[in-house]
């Protein structure tokens, strides 16, 4: 519980830089609550891709703490979203994850809606009812070359253009509208939303934690410290940075943008970006690094494009291969629990057990996954001890995970003033 001397203003503003945050951050229900309110029903959050309502009449739910979400692929082919919630005496419309329909039948009175959310039929209203006004509450989304974001706001943060003018040659290369989704794993893990994104945010742990990811990634891609390297692996160091420069290099001539955009504590809606090579043959995340689809993703026929990486605060992860493209999506249960959920796409056309083999296509980030739930399950667990405070980051391979740190500190104060 939180008391006068240990408050959510005091805290915000007290935090200590290139720290972790204080013990109640992660286990205070008061700060869960508030995070929801300032942080997921304010910002831009990332909830699946359109491939998830891939024909007219395909519905997605999603849950964002409280708030239950509809997207819907319209008879126009346009994917819009609305609140779950019927406008008769709110009774839950669809509680299934993925459904297709005609209209939306609410089950309580029948009242029924189109794909469109407009109210079509409300039965024993009598003659003065406006059916107009009584249309499904819509959810402001936006779709970033397929990669689907809904704000819960009245008023969005403002900067998503800007955003999908940046991101958009980076990802369109890719097709995410031509693929399907080949699977989806959803991992509870034990521990509040802010740990599961600390621990994605650096990968100082990777080495002693991730055996399956380190193999098609470079142990030198996300940071480390030059005065601490034997000369041996100096030159290694220096060697993958050449590689490094030389692939951006040869992609962008081939009209994949790759270099770093940086943007994780500077604006409302955070986000980075930057491709890189990957070890042994650099195809794709398998455990042999060749690609574990047979039909590559967009025109480009080149199996080796690398790994790009799109992150954005405050809950999502995203990976771009040649073959396929694996993204994942953080939704807060309550203080200590945490939702993962995964999916991994491929070319729509391809088909399981000829084209890919779905053991293959997931074995690195299935373990992954499951390591990460081990070693976020750990600090939550620490947290709670009377033992804990906050310790110093890493200036070398936990720098990213400062900058969330700011992002999320930074947008607590400003909703904390209003």
């Amino acid at each position: 519980m939180l008391n006068r001397l240990n408050s959510l203003e005091a805290l915000v503003h007290g935090r200590k830089a290139g720290h972790s945050l204080e013990a109640p951050f992660y286990t205070s229900p008061e700060i869960f609550e508030a995070d929801m309110e300032a942080i997921f029903h304010r910002h831009w959050i990332y909830v699946g891709v359109e491939p998830d309502v891939p024909e007219p009449g395909d519905v997605a739910s999603v849950e964002i703490g409280k708030a239950s979400i509809l997207l819907i692929r319209d008879d126009d082919n346009e994917v819009r979203a609305f609140f779950n919630v019927c406008r008769h005496r709110g009774a839950r419309l669809i509680d299934e994850e993925k459904t297709t329909v005609g209209n939306l039948v609410c089950r309580y009175h029948s009242w029924t809606y189109g794909l469109d959310g407009r109210l079509l039929h409300a039965p024993h209203m009598g003659p003065d009812f406006d059916p107009s006004c009584k249309g499904l509450k819509p959810v402001h989304l936006r779709s970033l070359e397929g990669l689907l974001f809904v704000c819960l706001a009245e008023n969005p943060p403002e900067d998503f253009d800007e955003i999908a003018a940046r991101m958009g040659p980076y990802i369109a290369p890719h097709n995410v509208r031509n693929t399907k989704i080949a699977y989806q794993s959803d991992l509870v893990e034990m521990g509040n939303w802010k740990l599961t994104i600390e621990n994605n945010r650096e990968c100082y742990h990777c080495e002693a934690n991730h055996p399956e990811l380190t193999v098609p990634l470079f142990a030198y891609g996300f940071g480390f410290a030059p005065e601490e390297l034997d000369p041996i692996d100096l030159e290694n160091a220096q060697r993958y940075d050449a590689l490094r420069q030389a692939s951006h290099a040869e992609w962008e001539a081939m009209g994949l943008p790759s270099r770093e955009i940086e943007e994780l504590d500077t604006r409302v809606t955070g986000f980075r970006t930057e491709r890189l090579p990957l070890d042994g043959e650099g195809e794709s995340h398998t455990m042999d690094t060749r690609a574990a689809c047979r039909i590559p993703l967009g025109a480009v026929a080149n199996a080796k494009l690398g790994g790009l990486s799109f992150w954005t605060q405050p809950n999502s992860w995203h990976h771009f291969l040649g073959d396929h493209i694996v993204t994942f999506s953080v939704l807060p249960l309550d203080a200590e629990r945490t939702l993962v959920r995964t999916k991994w796409l491929v070319n729509k056309d391809a088909v399981e057990g000829v084209d890919y083999d779905i053991e293959r296509l997931i074995e690195v980030w299935t373990a992954t996954n499951a390591q990460d739930a081990a070693l976020v399950a750990m600090c939550q667990q620490g947290a709670t001890s009377p033992a804990y405070e906050p310790g110093p980051y890493s200036p070398n391979t936990e720098m990213l995970v400062e900058k969330f740190i700011r992002w999320y500190i930074s947008r607590m104060a400003d909703h904390l003033a209003q």
